[in-house]
Parts: C-alpha cells; sequence; structure tokens
C-alpha cells in the first residue's frame, strides 16, 4: 500500500518487466480491498509473464477510449462547430443565419444521429421529400450537409466516402435540379388592376396593410421592408438606405423615396422600445405572413413579391425608362461580369422620377370596359 502526504491510500504493484523494474497503481483504498487487490496483482502479473506489457496495455486502452469518445459526435454537433469555424470568413451575418437555418432543418431526423453514422438512407430521407418541390432549397441543404460531412472525415468523426456527394452518386438517384420543370412565377396583380388594389388597399387599417403599401410605392421586397428601420430612412433626403446585410445581394441599396411614400412614412406613430418602422403588434419584426393576409383578405390570387413584377411590367409597357434604372431600382444583381465592373454609381437621380410616376400610376385606377375591379376590404 502506498500512502501519499495528502492521506490518500492506494495499492501499489512492483513488478518486473523486460528486466525494468515498474509500478502500476491497483486503485484506493477502501474502495479496492486487500482482496480485490491482490485478484488484479495477480492478473497483472500472469500478463507480465506472458509477455504482456500491462502498463502499456492500460495505456493504449485509455488512448484508444479517447478516441472513440471523440469520434462520437453528433450530426447537430458537427453542423454547428462548421458553421462556427467558417463563419469568419463569410460575407456577413446573413449567410451564417441562412446556413443555420437550412441545416436546422435536418435535426429532427438527423441531428442526434452521431455523425460517423449518417449514411445514403438518412441523407436521401432529408433530400427526397422536398427535392421536387423545392429543389432549389435542397440542392442547397444537399451541398451543405455535404460540406459538414467532410468537415467531420477530416475532423477524424468519419470515415469512408461522403454520402451526400453528388457527381457519381446522388445524382443517379435523384434527378438533376436544373431538368426538373419550375414552378411559375410569384402571383402578381396584373399592372392595369394595380390603381385599384392600392384604392382598396389604402381603405384597410393595420401596420401589415401599411408595409405592404410601402413594399409596392418602393418595389422593395418584403423582407426588405418589414426589416426597416427608421435610422435607415432619411426623411429630408428623401431616401432609404438598406444596408448590405439585409440585402439579397449582400450590397447596399438606396431607395429614393416618392412624396406618397414619404406621406405614409410620416402617418405611422413611431412605437417605443424598437426602431422597426412596421414592428409587429406583439414586438419584433413583422412576419411575411402579415402581408400575406392582407392580400388574401382582399380575395385576389397574389403575393407581396408578385408585385415587383407588377413594377417591371409598368416599366416596360407602360414607361420609356431604360431597363438597366428599372433594373437598379429592383436591385437585381447585374449578370454580365464586365458591365458589373464598370458600373459603380446606383442611378438614383434617375430613379427618382421614375418612383414619383410609378407613385402616381399606383394612385389612379384605371376603367376596364366598364367593370368593378373586385377587390373587398373585409
Amino acid at each position: 500500500m502506498q500512502i501519499q502526504t495528502s492521506g490518500a491510500r492506494s495499492w501499489v504493484l512492483r513488478i518486473s518487466i523486460a528486466g525494468k523494474r515498474r509500478e502500476m497503481g491497483l486503485g484506493g483504498f477502501p474502495d479496492v480491498t486487500l482482496a480485490d487487490a491482490r485478484r488484479r496483482a495477480r492478473d497483472e502479473r500472469e500478463k507480465a509473464d506472458r509477455g504482456v506489457d500491462p502498463i502499456d496495455e492500460r495505456r493504449f486502452a485509455a488512448i484508444k477510449l479517447r478516441a472513440e469518445q471523440a469520434k462520437a459526435f453528433t450530426f447537430k454537433a458537427s453542423a454547428l462547430a462548421y458553421i462556427e469555424a467558417h463563419e469568419p470568413g463569410w460575407r456577413n451575418a446573413k449567410h451564417a443565419e441562412q446556413w443555420r437555418n437550412t441545416l436546422a432543418s435536418t435535426y429532427p431526423s438527423i441531428g442526434q444521429l452521431q455523425v460517423r453514422d449518417v449514411t445514403l438512407p438518412h441523407v436521401l430521407g432529408v433530400l427526397e421529400p422536398i427535392w421536387k418541390v423545392r429543389t432549389e432549397t435542397a440542392s442547397r441543404l444537399r451541398g451543405r450537409i455535404e460540406s459538414v460531412l467532410d468537415w467531420a472525415t477530416v475532423r477524424g468523426y468519419r470515415d469512408g466516402l461522403n454520402p451526400a456527394r453528388w457527381k457519381g452518386h446522388l445524382d443517379h438517384l435523384l434527378p438533376s435540379p436544373g431538368k426538373i420543370k419550375k414552378t411559375g412565377h410569384h402571383a402578381a396583380v396584373p399592372v392595369g388592376e394595380v390603381g385599384a388594389f392600392m384604392k382598396a388597399l389604402r381603405a384597410m387599417e393595420g401596420i401589415g396593410a401599411r408595409a405592404l403599401e410601402f413594399v409596392i410605392l418602393t418595389a422593395a421586397r418584403s423582407g426588405e421592408v418589414r426589416g426597416a428601420t427608421w435610422r435607415e430612412i432619411d426623411l429630408d433626403a428623401a431616401t432609404w438606405t438598406v444596408p448590405g446585410v439585409r440585402m439579397k445581394a449582400g450590397k447596399e441599396h438606396r431607395v429614393p423615396l416618392s412624396a406618397a411614400s414619404l406621406a405614409l412614412l410620416r402617418g405611422l406613430s413611431r412605437s417605443s422600445g424598437t426602431d422597426l418602422v412596421f414592428p409587429a403588434p406583439r414586438g419584433g419584426v413583422l412576419s411575411d405572413m402579415t402581408l400575406v393576409a392582407v392580400i388574401r383578405r382582399m380575395q385576389i390570387e397574389a403575393v407581396p413579391h408578385g408585385f415587383r413584377s407588377s413594377f417591371r411590367d409598368w416599366c416596360s409597357e407602360r414607361t420609356s425608362y431604360p431597363r438597366e434604372v428599372a433594373e437598379m431600382a429592383l436591385a437585381h444583381t447585374i449578370g454580365n461580369k464586365v458591365e458589373a465592373a464598370y458600373r459603380r454609381g446606383d442611378l438614383l437621380e434617375k430613379r427618382r422620377p421614375m418612383m414619383r410616376d410609378w407613385a402616381a400610376f399606383c394612385a389612379k385606377p384605371e376603367a376596364k370596359k366598364g367593370v368593378v375591379v373586385p377587390f373587398r376590404v373585409a
């Protein structure tokens, strides 16, 4: 028995291994009794007699156990670790949030699986239900699963080929995203009926109706409007500056505000405790379904995003404004890389008269052969 300076006592086996005197712990007293200590000592001496170093054997077993424990990493833990490792290199916080949200959809089915145990059936179980109906989302999700599994392989948490790889693997099991029939465009109000719609919309009360009205007047995306803050808006300069972190292309976008847009903003009551222009009644950012619900109450088939199409049709069919001015108003990415490299400005001042004319068009319902356009206010 060995007694330490602290008073703790433990059993120690002194044994000769390959001619070298070694000491090996057998456990602490009184947890390990004398009988147990003698039994353990006898077992370890028998190993030494057979040419096995019991001390090295114990050390190797501990190393193996630690290695196995390190591999006991779930897919969810791997996904979160991957995002944490790569987030500093991504262009903005929105990109990281997209990764989190996309991968979170897998957690109910494979999140708690050991990452080493994720196989082809698991990957297909996640992808197949949405591959044909939400193809773009599914394709993006596949790529992110593949990245997480690759990361886990390099870290030593799994072995073998990646079951989420596309070429030479999933491309034999799933149809190519580019060959899947695309769904239709966003349902939109025909350009000739926008004025009648706006008249009915302005008769409705509620923050959702005002947010939708601002969406239409600015030709902005719903998310840009719902997340708009007062600090982004300069009423004196009649300009709304949306920061790049809230834009789809990740680039700052300036929106010229027409007199109608300014009047709408000045008519809003600012809520205490938030800088949001269109806060939800219970706080926080207004949901997209709030705007959709406004349209549904008017009993028409359209979505908020469809008004960008209405605006683009108006530019093409009812005005002579250049295509690039209309595209800049919609904050569309320039497809031609050479043109994008040379275009530095945002045509703000050229867009001001266009947005003024658009607001005037929205304010005048068009007669339609004596038929009243059936927009209803609930």
